[in-house]
């Protein structure tokens, strides 16, 4: 054995030993993550001087809401401008229930005005890993009454066609009740996309893009977990909001994230989060049916229809977005990001 083979080999073991350890290391981290967490979060619009031909300028930004896993304990409006935040409204769309701020602005302005929506919110962690006791059980007859919101095709997520019959072929034989085949979906989506942004095209959570370029981001991962269940009959719920880093006690977060829930036998709805288990392969197995508290959402849903607003549906509501008439300028405004983690002390003593 010559020593370059010999370095070789050792290389190739050491590499596989690191890539083990670095797995068992995320998997405990994981596991070690609060069941709650108290974090401050401030959500700030940057509305820049307006000329007439600017006008009206309709302006929609979506709300933090309660759910069963977050608790809005205070929200703080704040504008430079107190005339404008007296003619705001806040406003709920029909089919998910998403709370919005609403704002038309119909006369120029010679400054940028700053508008800052800032939060004190408890999120907690939702555990079903115990998914597997439930893997035999098929949907009693009235389980998914109601469900139908959740089992209907989206603009850029198909439940029928030939390529969603070529997806459904992949879905092992053996995966035969609703849970297994949740699961199975999810090692699908898992094991065949790639978590990259590159080029264009991607971050649109498109189910053609997702199957023709197996890459993207969350959005594009979700689609094809979405399409796939869907069309098993699976009600699956769309979620987006923002990530709170682990490793910062404050910082600012430069983008979105998104997950799933499939509605299933005896579990009710169980979270899953196929992109953050791809980046994070100790985090696999714990991210299929366990849901940290590392995140805020802020919608629920494609295609989202708001009050008095003309052109077509928003693919999701994540960002600020702003209409002309019925031209969308979603860029026209600048958007910032920030987070505090609170002691429960602290928070306590803030409210």
């Amino acid at each position: 054995m010559t020593n370059q083979f010999r370095t070789w080999l050792l290389g190739l073991g050491l590499g596989l030993s690191f890539s083990a350890g670095k797995a068992v290391a995320e998997n405990k981290a994981a596991q070690a993550l609060p069941s709650e967490q108290w974090v401050q979060f401030r959500y700030d619009v940057e509305i820049p001087p307006l000329k007439k031909e600017d006008l009206p300028l309709q302006i929609y930004v979506p709300l933090a809401p309660s759910t069963e896993q977050q608790s809005v304990l205070s929200r703080d409006i704040k504008t430079s401008d107190t005339k404008m935040l007296e003619s705001a409204r806040i406003e709920r769309e029909s089919i998910y229930g998403n709370e919005y701020w609403a704002l038309t602005l119909n006369e120029p302005r010679a400054q940028a005005t700053q508008v800052s929506f800032t939060y004190k919110i408890l999120r907690r962690k939702k555990d079903l890993s115990g998914w597997a006791a439930s893997s035999k059980e098929e949907y009693a007859p009235k389980e998914r009454e109601g469900m139908e919101l959740y089992l209907k095709a989206d603009k850029r997520v198909p439940i029928e066609g030939e390529l969603v019959q070529k997806l459904r072929g992949e879905i092992p034989r053996s995966a035969t009740t609703p849970v297994l085949k949740a699961k199975a979906i999810f090692d699908y989506v898992v094991d065949n996309m790639e978590y990259k942004k590159v080029g264009s095209g991607w971050g649109n959570g498109d189910t053609v893009w997702a199957c023709t370029e197996k890459y993207g981001n969350c959005t594009d991962f979700h689609a094809l977990y979405t399409s796939m269940s869907r069309a098993e009959g699976i009600p699956t719920k769309f979620d987006i909001g923002f990530p709170i880093p682990e490793d910062k006690p404050q910082g600012e977060i430069k983008g979105y994230h998104c997950w799933i829930e499939a509605y299933l036998p005896k579990l009710a709805w169980l979270p899953v989060d196929a992109s953050e288990a791809k980046k994070h392969p100790g985090r696999r197995e714990l991210l299929f049916g366990t849901q940290p508290a590392d995140r805020i959402v802020f919608s629920t849903g494609r295609d989202l229809l708001l009050r008095d607003m003309p052109g077509t549906p928003i693919n999701f509501f994540i960002y600020p977005h702003v209409l002309h008439g019925d031209k969308k300028l979603d860029k026209f405004v600048k958007t910032k990001f920030t987070y505090q983690i609170l002691k429960p002390e602290d928070l306590k003593a803030s409210l």
